[in-house]
């Protein structure tokens, strides 16, 4: 049944892509920043054990509710007195892996920037890539974009679709949207920042810990998917060097799938970080794009196609 609920959610992720109005993360984005204006002091000078438990503190309420909240609702509706009952529990399970996915989004996203570079518009693919990433995009040349682009591409794969696959399979709706939101809270506080570094400790090494199996998994799809042993290789090499140690792993066996070099430096909020060498080859171009969204797409059914073998077998 899990496979027939996760295609079931990949297809509307498909068929619907991102909310554009009403994104349950678009609240829990509001929501948390309450719990952070109120636990996290702007002024005076606090002690970096009593602003890590603030951190503690404040994942624990943005996200505990609703984790909590789904856990109740799946339980009650996974063990039904009736049909009806069980189906609510289908619902719930494909809505919450739907909400969590953000396949399509990544897409539209990543192929605008393809659009944009094709055509020669450098101001609108700076834009557009602006959307995906952090870093500054106001100097960058086409080879910048389209290395942006991709390596967006890569990671997001394992933060906005493997990841969230791994743990729907593992956990059900609760795994999937404690791993959903806990990214969330690392994207909003997950930054060496005076205000985050001890702040946001928390929410850094929760969605740390969450993605440690799945950025495995998906850097060996990648492999799978690419060129197999340059990916392999690249990872075992390059990964260790790179700062986030789920972010490598993907973002090396990636670059190295695909063929083509990525990291070094670039700006963020107006610094310049030098980055270690990811992949091998020529650096990436519009055509990087597409080839990357390539990897995912044929990863997530690759994923698919094993679970419904395992369901199968299972069930044999």
């Amino acid at each position: 049944m899990s496979a027939l609920l996760a295609i079931a959610a990949v297809l509307l992720d498909a068929a619907l892509g991102e909310p554009h109005r009403w994104h349950p993360l678009v609240g829990f984005g509001r929501w948390a920043q309450g719990w952070e204006r109120l636990l996290n002091p702007t002024s005076g000078k606090h002690a970096s054990s009593a602003l890590r438990l603030r951190g503690v503190l404040a994942v624990a309420m943005a996200a505990g509710p609703w984790v909590l909240f789904v856990a109740v609702v799946s339980f009650a509706a996974w063990n039904p007195a009736s049909a009806a009952m069980r189906y609510f529990g289908y619902a719930i399970a494909i809505v919450a892996l739907y909400f969590a996915l953000g396949n399509q989004s990544l897409r539209d996203h990543a192929l605008s920037v393809h659009r944009a570079l094709s055509e020669g518009d450098l101001t609108r693919a700076r834009t557009k890539v602006g959307f995906i990433v952090s870093r500054d995009t106001g100097q960058m040349d086409a080879r910048a974009i389209a290395a942006a682009a991709v390596e967006s591409v890569l990671e997001n794969g394992n933060d906005a679709v493997f990841g969230a696959l791994f743990w729907f399979l593992v956990a059900g709706a609760p795994g999937v949207v404690l791993y959903r939101l806990a990214n969330t809270l690392d994207a909003m506080w997950g930054y060496r920042t005076p205000r985050y570094l001890y702040f946001g400790w928390a929410a850094a090494r929760l969605d740390d810990v969450l993605n440690f199996v799945p950025a495995r998994l998906t850097a060996l799809t990648y492999a799978l998917i690419g060129h197999t042993g340059t990916a392999l290789r690249c990872w075992r090499q390059q990964a260790g060097a790179w700062e986030s140690p789920n972010a490598g792993p993907v973002m090396a066996s990636g670059a190295g799938a695909l063929g083509v070099a990525l990291g070094g430096g670039a700006y963020y909020h107006g610094q310049w970080e030098e980055r270690p060498p990811l992949g091998t080859g020529s650096p990436p171009d519009a055509a990087s794009i597409p080839a990357a969204l390539r990897l995912v797409r044929l990863g997530v059914a690759l994923w698919i196609t094993v679970l419904i073998i395992m369901e199968g077998i299972a069930h044999a």
